[in-house]
């Protein structure tokens, strides 16, 4: 992509800039070298002896062990690194340019404000720096597409929720109204087992009837053949 050619063409160039300003120094030459032929690891351990052999502070041996860990995808740690000497004593165009990296190194962790934040820092110090235009619109364009993602998540996110949410609804329903069916089944269960009952209680009392009937008619009759046997 065409932003990303901006981008190492920048580093590269700031790495070479370094180098001439810095060539009286033996780990920053062998940092350089080591760059150039894509040794990243090992440049970014040559530049930091150069730092902690500096009898005087400055922020371009820092600034190459930024571009040596963005080379080898330490993006987090270039972030830091970079952030580490944003605010020294320096002049604009330095300053512009660590910004810039700043930049390209929180666009690609997808921080895409921050990045934003940085690009523009460093036109605050470079107003004119193309590079830096056009990583800036990039990374607006990039945020942008992310939030878009973020706004189309939630929705749909909301709309599965709606989704489960009046699945239980309906899931609560179907059980209420089974309770309910099965309440009623139970109500007319026991109503028709209270009529069973009833019928069972008169069927009794009328064969208690019949058989005091039969009883009375047994007694009337043996006493008549009584009678009329004495006769």
């Amino acid at each position: 992509m065409r932003w990303i050619k901006y981008i190492l063409i920048y580093i590269l160039a700031l790495t070479v800039f370094s180098a001439f300003a810095q060539k009286d120094r033996k780990y920053i030459r062998q940092g350089n070298k080591e760059f150039e032929k894509a040794d990243f690891e090992n440049s970014e351990v040559s530049y930091r002896k150069a730092v902690d052999l500096e009898e005087k502070k400055t922020h371009e041996p820092a600034f190459n062990v930024g571009d040596a860990l963005y080379k080898q995808e330490k993006y987090e740690d270039a972030i830091n690194q970079f952030n580490s000497i944003a605010d020294l004593e320096i002049s604009k165009e330095a300053k512009a340019k660590i910004y810039h990296n700043l930049g390209n190194s929180l666009l690609q962790s997808n921080k895409y404000k921050e990045s934003i934040e940085a690009y523009k820092n460093a036109l605050r110090n470079i107003p004119g720096d193309m590079e830096t235009k056009y990583n800036l619109a990039y990374a607006q364009k990039k945020l942008e597409e992310q939030e878009q993602q973020q706004n189309q998540n939630q929705d749909q996110n909301q709309e599965s929720q709606d989704k489960q949410d009046k699945q239980d609804q309906d899931k609560k329903k179907d059980k209420q109204d089974q309770n309910k069916d099965e309440n009623q089944e139970k109500d007319q269960q026991q109503q028709i087992s209270k009529e069973d009952a009833e019928r069972i209680l008169q069927a009794l009392a009328n064969d208690e009837k019949d058989t005091q009937k039969k009883v009375k008619e047994q007694q009337a009759a043996a006493a008549k053949v009584k009678v009329e046997k004495e006769w």
